[in-house]
């Protein structure tokens, strides 16, 4: 075969690779996060305010993660036809959301130790301006997840929702500052209004326990893909059920794991008595809009078959 000709039998492996809304976003909310940052620590240092000043800290630790989920989307484009990753770039956005997962779950651990100290320990709070700046905080939040609100990407042909993990991690951590500027707001109202000071530390434990679930969630999915487990067992039972109903086929092997967030790779060893090419049983299992790399191994066996197949 001409080498030219080469090219008509490969595929490229560009799973998950953002098309620039999703990187260009995180790109804008980064700036807002930051901006909001610098703004939250001078005005935690002026007022007193240790809830403003830790809250700006924690919005410097979303900004770390969001530069993460920046860097994932570069660099799955920048090596998406690099061919030492056998199978794409697809999970370097998976690796990126786990990373920004972990670094929710460590912030969601600091918050339940700050909280547990001022509940113990409260500190004197300049309510006027702690409100001020926690209300224009919750505007830049609320902005950011509009920027990063990623609506699942639907495949009309088979009915898919495919989900960017790297994305819902970006949204997530700022969903998580929106949520304790929030949280804040309230604390800070009862404590100006009732007196209740010791609301702000509890409100501090309760969005803790919520963003360490949000955490957990996202931990499970990443890893589920990072750790290359299969799709679920009906799935798997259906496809070997495809290749079985067709002839005397068995299938002997069948190994599938993912390359991306919604991407499948397959590996299928078939035992026949009446073997075919193996682009026929690649056909048997188009229906199977997950799977976008088969390699199919046909084993011609000649012992007796057990089902007479006519023509």
């Amino acid at each position: 075969m001409h080498i030219s000709n080469l090219h008509k039998w490969q595929h490229a492996h560009h799973f998950n690779i953002d098309a620039g809304r999703g990187e260009q976003n995180t790109r804008r909310v980064i700036v807002l996060t930051v901006g909001m940052m610098v703004i939250e620590i001078i005005a935690g240092y002026w007022s007193g305010s240790m809830a403003l000043l830790a809250d700006g800290w924690h919005m410097g630790t979303h900004a770390v993660a969001l530069g993460i989920t920046v860097f994932a989307y570069y660099y799955a484009r920048r090596h998406a036809d690099n061919p030492t990753y056998s199978f794409g770039t697809g999970k370097v956005g998976v690796l990126g959301g786990y990373t920004s997962a972990v670094i929710l779950a460590v912030v969601a651990g600091l918050m339940l130790i700050e909280s547990g100290r001022r509940l113990l320990a409260p500190v004197p709070i300049r309510f006027n301006e702690a409100i001020g700046v926690a209300v224009v905080g919750l505007a830049v939040n609320l902005v950011s997840a509009l920027l990063l609100q990623g609506r699942p990407e639907h495949d009309h042909e088979h009915g898919v929702h495919h989900h960017d993990h790297n994305l819902r991690a970006a949204y997530l951590h700022v969903l998580a500052d929106a949520m304790t500027s929030l949280l804040a707001i309230i604390a800070l109202l009862a404590g100006k209004t009732l007196g209740w000071q010791w609301l702000d530390p509890v409100m501090g434990l309760a969005g803790a326990l919520l963003i360490m679930r949000w955490a957990h969630g996202l931990l499970a999915d990443t890893s589920r893909i990072l750790l290359d487990r299969a799709l679920g067992r009906e799935t798997m039972t259906a496809i070997r059920a495809a290749v079985e109903a067709d002839a005397d086929n068995r299938v002997t092997d069948l190994h599938i794991w993912p390359v991306g967030a919604h991407h499948f790779a397959a590996i299928i060893s078939v035992v026949t008595h009446y073997p075919r090419p193996p682009a026929y049983y690649k056909e048997i299992l188009n229906s199977f809009a997950e799977l976008e790399h088969v390699t199919v191994e046909v084993n011609h066996c000649l012992d007796e078959p057990c089902l007479k197949i006519s023509g």
